[in-house]
């Protein structure tokens, strides 16, 4: 089997410190955990930016910090966030792209949080405006991650690649167990029904990640069934039941040690920007 790579989303949008203290929040936390990540074998560190008091942020000036402070330590993929979250518009959720990543997510579907703090508002990703992020990412020469919550969005999958919007090889996230309308049920059979729906075209490349306690199970069942994987607290914060995670690093150590114990080989970034056609980018720290 080929060598799988591993992400790591370290922050997300919507936990806080409150929730689990390790959580990594200011540029030098993230660019530390991400280094952590590297050094455990990950190849690819998904980014969420936050301010000064902890909150979601769309500044391409503290993204951009972010880079640097990685980039100074380890050359990881760099993969910025275009989801953001509940507190924002889609013009800010594009302006992460100003930071030029090498790569970005790309929420390929419209979805309704029912998580208490945010219940009832929409994850808003219709269409046209999935085709416009789409260009931005295109026009910069980021490699897009198609973030797919259901089999109903493999439509809007296929009308970018038929559009041309994204280049080969078409790289896919699988996101199972959210608690979204329009989410999946975090259970095998939920992933099983996923992969029979992926589009039969070739030059597509997939990855799973899995939200909370179901996070291990549907990894190992990815990595058993052909696809890299995604771990790290924006998804789970928690080791295992009532134990909270240290770092996003004993997350990709986890992940690390089960690839291995199924004899599978785990890719470097830059065996991954090979697999994927990323295109190594520098980051010179700000004077």
């Amino acid at each position: 089997m080929p060598k799988i790579f591993i992400t790591a989303a370290l922050t997300g949008g919507l936990i806080k410190k409150s929730a689990n203290p390790n959580l990594p929040e200011q540029p030098d936390e993230i660019a530390k955990a991400a280094y952590d990540c590297y050094n455990e074998g990950a190849a690819i560190v998904h980014i969420h930016a936050r301010d000064a008091e902890g909150n979601l942020s769309s500044d391409p000036k503290i993204f951009r910090a972010i880079h640097e402070k990685i980039r100074a330590r380890c050359d990881i993929i760099l993969q910025d966030t275009t989801g953001g979250g509940p507190n924002l518009t889609l013009e800010q959720r594009l302006a992460s792209l100003e930071a030029d990543p090498e790569m970005a997510s790309l929420n390929m579907g419209t979805m309704i949080r029912l998580l208490e703090a945010h219940k009832g508002t929409m994850q808003f990703n219709p269409p046209w405006e999935i085709e416009r992020f789409a260009k931005a990412m295109l026009d910069k020469n980021v490699k897009p991650e198609m973030e797919v919550y259901n089999p109903s969005m493999f439509r809007d999958v296929r009308n970018v690649i038929e559009k041309g919007l994204v280049k080969k090889p078409y790289y896919i996230n699988l996101v199972i167990g959210i608690n979204f309308q329009g989410g999946l049920d975090p259970l095998p059979q939920s992933l099983l029904m996923m992969l029979d729906a992926v589009p039969k075209l070739e030059d597509i490349i997939l990855n799973v990640s899995g939200i909370g306690r179901a996070q291990p199970i549907l990894t190992t069942l990815g990595m058993l069934l052909g696809t890299n994987v995604r771990v790290g607290m924006e998804d789970n914060i928690y080791y295992s039941k009532g134990l909270l995670v240290q770092s996003n690093a004993q997350l990709v150590a986890r992940a690390v040690r089960v690839a291995r114990e199924l004899g599978l080989e785990t890719a470097s970034p830059d065996e991954t920007r090979e697999i994927l056609g990323v295109p190594y980018k520098t980051y010179c720290l700000a004077l």
